[in-house]
């Protein structure tokens, strides 16, 4: 506020305050409005197109135009939930992974209690990206915006694929498909996002890579674009994450084995494992879930539980 009479005078106006109050009361107030999401219909189909745009100017010239997270998102055997950033995001060790990693190697056998309760606990991988909406059918006032979008592995892959293609060897070369600069302004291409439900689960196989053409507008209006993109380094940076003592003691409580509570030797090998020196940035293995994330479902049902 400039100075002590424009605050005077807009005082009697609650109006700004009303609206930020009714924020909060709403049921997304606990959504963070700079991600986008496709709506979908009541059978879980929807669709849209994007464009995903160069690693923003707030990161620096070397950044890249994604970020790679890992998350655990479980129920444990008390009924409290573990929803956590992995250490392994920054190549350290973290100890739900070292629990995991104990489980998987102590059996052979894949469909094992072992095995399987690795795999109710595996990391979740995400990847987060600035996105251009162009077409929101369902949601038109997003088309135009810049958005951070997250999305899993395989939309990453489809990413992967456009800008370096599968070369058939019994193709002609001068039939070869031509790599997309996906997250150029010039050289890149929208995508065409195609939500289905699928053994229910949002599906994406079906999205698409359009042809390559460039982003509408003289080089002021993509100047203007380029500088509204958020930063995906926050999203790694060590802020973003708790210690491995921190996430130690959160793991022990949600599989019941907290201070004052009996052991039951679900972790005896985490405990084990957590009190050896460990050799950074050594990270063991952890299974990992490389279907697209819906980590919204995990946050909805530990909110609702």
């Amino acid at each position: 506020m400039s100075d002590f009479k424009t605050m005077k005078k807009s005082s009697s106006d609650i109006s700004r305050l009303t609206k930020e109050i009714e924020k909060l009361n709403s049921p997304n107030s606990n959504e963070d409005e700079r991600f986008w999401q496709p709506q979908v219909d009541k059978a879980g189909n929807g669709s849209a197109i994007i464009r995903f745009l160069p690693a923003p100017a707030v990161d620096g010239d070397d950044a890249l135009p994604w970020v790679r997270v890992f998350r655990h998102a479980f129920k444990g055997p008390t009924g409290k939930w573990y929803f956590e950033n992995s250490l392994t995001t920054l190549n350290q060790n973290d100890p739900v992974s070292e629990f995991n990693s104990g489980l998987w190697n102590k059996s052979d056998d894949d469909k094992g209690p072992e095995r399987t309760q690795a795999r109710i606990q595996k990391r979740k991988l995400e990847y987060i990206s600035n996105i251009l909406v162009v077409s929101d059918p369902k949601a038109p006032g997003n088309e135009g915006k810049v958005f951070l979008y997250k999305y899993g592995a395989r939309i990453f892959d489809k990413i992967q694929k456009a800008m370096v293609p599968d070369i058939d060897d019994g193709i002609p070369e001068d039939e070869w498909p031509e790599p997309i600069k996906v997250f150029d302004f010039w050289e890149g291409a929208n995508f065409r996002l195609t939500a289905r439900q699928k053994d229910g689960y949002r599906n994406y196989d079906d999205s698409t890579f359009t042809a390559v053409k460039p982003v509408p507008g003289t080089d002021a209006d993509l100047e203007k674009i380029w500088k509204a993109e958020y930063s995906l380094q926050a999203f790694v940076a060590p802020d973003q994450f708790k210690s491995y003592d921190v996430l130690k003691a959160k793991f022990l409580e949600v599989m019941g084995e907290g201070p004052g509570q009996p052991t039951s030797g679900r972790v005896e090998h985490a405990r084990k494992t957590a009190d050896e020196p460990r050799q950074d940035p050594t990270v063991t293995i952890d299974p990992i879930d490389e279907d697209d994330p819906d980590l919204k479902f995990f946050t909805d049902l530990a909110e609702n539980d």
